[in-house]
């Protein structure tokens, strides 16, 4: 049987009514738990130890949720991933969105610590998922260059030099591909959701 028992869970959520509910909920259930508000706070906490699993909501000021479930993909393959939002309905992860499993908000708790167990339980199984693919960078819009056109800045994982791209079409979800214009590498990319960035912006 399944014990959760010393299972280490990062929890990151802005609202602090929902960061204590769910705390006490998985505190309750046997794992041991630390909370961050935000993306660049878990990603302080994560310099000084690695969880098993990550909770994060999506739409978060500072570091939304997925830029933060991005990086953990890229830097710390090993850590399970559950993303959370009310504003995705369903199981199934919305595109976009680089983790192992979603979480309604709204829908019951019973829900969320059950898929909890499951990832925990096969994370053997996906860590080596994890590692076999190159996970795409998520990347914020950065406005309108000076003939209006929407652009992005991608940052080349390789060369770590960043360049600008214009925003052709809407690709909302979908994983992109670009030459590096100093390197021979190609990088993988998601442009931020148009409805994130309106939901963060009105946080």
């Amino acid at each position: 049987m399944f014990s959760p028992s010393k299972h280490q869970v990062l929890l990151v959520d802005d609202d602090q009514s929902i960061r204590e509910s769910i705390t006490l909920l998985l505190i309750s259930s046997g794992y041991d738990v630390s909370t961050a508000e935000d993306g660049f706070t878990a990603l302080q906490q994560l310099r000084r130890t690695l969880p098993d699993l990550i909770v994060s909501d999506l739409n978060m000021p500072q570091m939304s949720g997925y830029e933060l479930l991005s990086v953990v993909r890229r830097r710390f393959p090993q850590i399970m991933t559950v993303a959370m939002s009310g504003a995705y309905r369903g199981d199934a992860v919305p595109a976009g969105v680089i983790a192992d499993g979603f979480f309604a908000k709204g829908s019951s708790l019973k829900n969320l610590l059950a898929m909890i167990a499951g990832l925990v339980r096969t994370s053997h199984d996906r860590v080596n998922a994890h590692q076999m693919e190159s996970a795409p960078a998520w990347i914020p819009r950065n406005g309108n260059d000076s003939h209006g056109a929407p652009y992005v800045v991608v940052m080349c994982s390789e060369c770590l030099r960043a360049f600008q791209l214009p925003v052709v079409e809407e690709t909302t979800g979908a994983v992109l591909e670009t030459p590096c214009r100093f390197c021979p590498n190609t990088n993988r990319y998601i442009i931020e959701p148009l409805g994130a960035q309106v939901q963060q912006l009105s946080v």
